[in-house]
């Protein structure tokens, strides 16, 4: 038997990452082994990785020398930035170009990049719809990302750019679960409007991941975006009712009042979902379900999704 093909998993231990992980350990006959980057292979996540049969590396992506390392003799890498991190959209652009750097030094035969629009694309500076954050972005996890696509695109190194799309853990990780009010009900508390927004179980992203590496290069220069379903607030809020056993009303937050909620990061967010509310039709038509399901044919519904977390929901007992 030929010898597995080496994939270096930037973020192993994390959500998208370890969907990639968990996909390639899990599969008795797939091509590839993991190399899985971590800052400390001395936790508890890294050790299961390790005892599972992959390759635990430590490597950071502001350390050029350790990302060097971690990609020399691979096959290919999955790449990802850790923008809530550090909430620098030119530490995430840096951190891209390192990635790019060792990518190319590796000579690697197949990457993907999971990134997001440049939504500045749509929507201007200068336009007025939303405010510009930090001088110079509309969303800024969204562009910082979408402006890094060009390093990969200047680079000799095979590429498929994967779009991802609103994670449903967010709902158990993010404060985005059913709150509930004065009166005891529970509200779904969502800046949609009344339009639709792609989500998806964060470890399907690494599973699509996964379904493009099996495809190989011929899949690299390509944009696939990927999604579990596309769901209103008010269908959303239905699904978590039947889940929880209990009513959820669904509450279109205004865009400035989520903007100005005060946490890390709310301004860039109610930026973002007024960006997926105002170009609905460009953003659903990147995601479709369809092919998503071709490249993970275990690919969860959100009702899949609230069948096995809506329990670890911090929701506040009635």
């Amino acid at each position: 038997m030929s010898e597995k093909k080496i994939i270096a998993v930037v973020g192993a231990t994390g959500a998208q990452g370890g969907g990639l992980v968990d996909a390639i350990l899990s599969d008795p006959d797939s091509p590839f082994a993991v190399r899985a980057l971590t800052r400390d292979a001395s936790s508890d996540r890294s050790k299961a990785l390790a005892a599972r049969g992959a390759e635990v590396v430590e490597a950071d992506v502001s350390d050029q020398d350790s990302l060097d390392r971690a990609f020399a003799g691979a096959y290919g890498a999955f790449c990802v930035t850790f923008f809530w991190e550090h909430f620098s959209p030119d530490q995430e652009v840096a951190d891209v170009g390192r990635m790019v750097a060792a990518a190319e030094a590796a000579d690697l035969k197949h990457v993907v990049w999971s990134t997001l629009e440049d939504t500045r694309k749509w929507i201007p500076l200068e336009d007025d719809r939303m405010p510009t954050l930090g001088e110079r972005f509309k969303v800024p996890h969204f562009d910082a990302k979408g402006s890094a696509d060009a390093l990969w695109e200047a680079s000799e190194v095979p590429t498929t750019f994967l779009l991802t799309s609103f994670y449903w853990d967010n709902l158990v990780h993010f404060g985005m679960h059913p709150q509930r009010g004065e009166d005891g009900a529970l509200a779904f508390n969502l800046p949609m409007g009344d339009r639709k927004l792609p989500g998806m179980a964060a470890r399907d992203i690494g599973r699509s991941a996964y379904g493009i590496f099996q495809k190989g290069p011929e899949m690299a220069g390509r944009r696939i975006g990927i999604a579990g379903e596309h769901l209103s607030g008010q269908e959303m809020a239905e699904a978590l009712s039947d889940a929880l056993g209990e009513s959820v009303t669904y509450n279109a937050v205004p865009f400035d009042v989520y903007r100005s909620l005060g946490f890390p990061g709310a301004d860039d967010l109610g930026n973002m979902f007024q960006f997926k509310h105002d170009f609905e039709h460009d953003f659903r038509a990147a995601r479709p379900v369809d092919r998503t399901r071709e490249l993970n044919p275990d690919l969860m519904t959100f009702r899949d999704w609230l069948d096995e977390n809506a329990q670890r929901m911090p929701v506040d007992p009635a």
